[in-house]
């Protein structure tokens, strides 16, 4: 699978491509492939990191089951905004555990925003490096920080 690695604020970043669509996207990483899509993906994040994307406009390729239906609600959170993992429990019908499960599983995290998801007290996790300080990074970002007050 063809993969393409781009230095970020918050580190390298490869985004993976599988049968023209987005399939992955990882911290670190040495993927040198350009193609086309791969090529969009870079300029997509390098725009959102510097403030002039508030939405990404990709194919991806969502997970089967839980983990894709979730996937799909994540990308309906608009830029700035968040849910709660029961939030989104009352929307899909699934235990809130399980969204967590569904979220700690996003194969494309930032373009698929599981960052924009919290816990009903706190802030919930991220598997990303850096953990919960790159989810407030993130949120800082993207001018959701005042919800974390």
């Amino acid at each position: 699978m063809p993969d393409l690695s781009i230095e970020t604020p918050y580190g390298r970043l490869t985004v993976t491509e599988e049968d023209g669509r987005i399939a992955r996207l990882a911290w670190g990483g040495d993927g040198r492939d350009v193609t086309p899509l791969l090529a969009e993906a870079a300029c997509q994040l390098a725009d959102y990191f510097a403030g002039s994307r508030r939405a990404f406009d990709l194919p991806l390729s969502f997970a089967p089951g839980l983990t894709g239906q979730v996937m799909r609600a994540m990308c309906a959170i608009p830029f700035g905004e968040t849910r709660t993992y029961g939030d989104l429990a009352k929307e899909l019908g699934a235990p809130a555990q399980a969204i967590g499960q569904a979220c700690g599983a996003n194969p494309v995290p930032i373009i698929v925003p599981c960052h924009r998801i919290l816990g009903a007290g706190g802030l919930g996790g991220f598997s990303a490096p850096g953990g919960i300080e790159t989810k407030v990074a993130l949120l800082r970002h993207e001018g959701a920080a005042s919800l974390l007050i």
